[in-house]
């Protein structure tokens, strides 16, 4: 079940309850598993992945190579966290048992790759480039996967199909920062006036007038969902896996 603070008349009686129970809140949520949740936003990030390749030709092929946006940064998601660039350094340096999965469930039949069918790592990308109209970057956790068909025939057929739009990371809070819009509480608005220039979706943040920046966490899983938290989160490339004779048939071509 995932945290969630109780709904007061005016933001003032939200924000006196966090700060008076923040010790009590911060435990909550670092005890917390957070995965993908039902709750999204009426602004929403739309990204199609450039494929050469029919659909019939990818549902052919025995493996098909994903690369999968599983988190973004700098965006509040419906958590109302924001998660700041770096936050999976140590994790993904750490955790060598990380998985690809199926809408978070951690069954056998429900893993789409791992081991060294998956490499996870982060990189810098453009707002616009994942499909969201805003300037400016974001660091991206990614998962390059190899999806093989007699793993996970259905999420197989799901990927090349193109049916997978967003992606949900399943992680453990380590460092987190309260930060609230208002200067009645010192160390909180203080933390406010840094972070909040991070947020790319502050209209959200602001009627908000509280989120969480998220510092440090352990990434312990990135799932293919069908409504994640953080909704920037595409599918960025489906091909077929590229076999090694072919590679060395390419190398032969241009040295001739």
């Amino acid at each position: 079940m995932a945290f969630e603070l109780p709904k007061f008349e005016t933001k003032k009686e939200l924000f006196d309850h966090v700060v008076k129970n923040l010790d009590y809140i911060i435990e909550e949520k670092m005890l917390e598993f957070k995965k993908a949740d039902s709750v999204g936003f009426t602004v929403m990030a739309n990204k199609s992945f450039n494929n050469k390749q029919s659909v019939q030709d990818l549902l052919n092929k025995d493996v098909l190579e994903v690369t999968a946006i599983i988190n973004t940064t700098n965006i509040m998601d419906s958590h109302k966290d924001v998660h700041i660039p770096g936050l999976w350094d140590k994790s993904l340096s750490e955790n060598k048992r990380i998985k690809h999965l199926q809408e978070h469930v951690n069954k056998f039949d429900h893993i789409i790759s791992d081991k060294e069918d998956l490499k996870a790592y982060v990189k810098t990308y453009t707002w616009k480039s994942l499909g969201y109209e805003a300037e400016g970057s974001t660091q991206a956790l990614v998962f390059e996967s190899k999806v093989r068909k007699e793993r996970n025939a259905f999420m197989h057929e799901q990927y090349a199909k193109g049916n997978v739009d967003n992606h949900s990371v399943g992680m453990q809070y380590v460092k987190l920062v309260t930060c609230i819009n208002d200067e009645d509480y010192g160390a909180q608005f203080e933390a406010w006036e840094k972070y909040f220039p991070q947020v790319i979706n502050q209209e959200e943040a602001e009627k908000s007038g509280i989120f969480w920046a998220v510092t440090e966490a352990k990434a312990r899983e990135g799932s293919a969902v069908v409504d994640g938290s953080n909704f920037v989160t595409p599918t960025t490339s489906v091909k077929q896996k590229t076999k090694n004779k072919d590679i060395e048939a390419i190398k032969n071509w241009l040295a001739i």
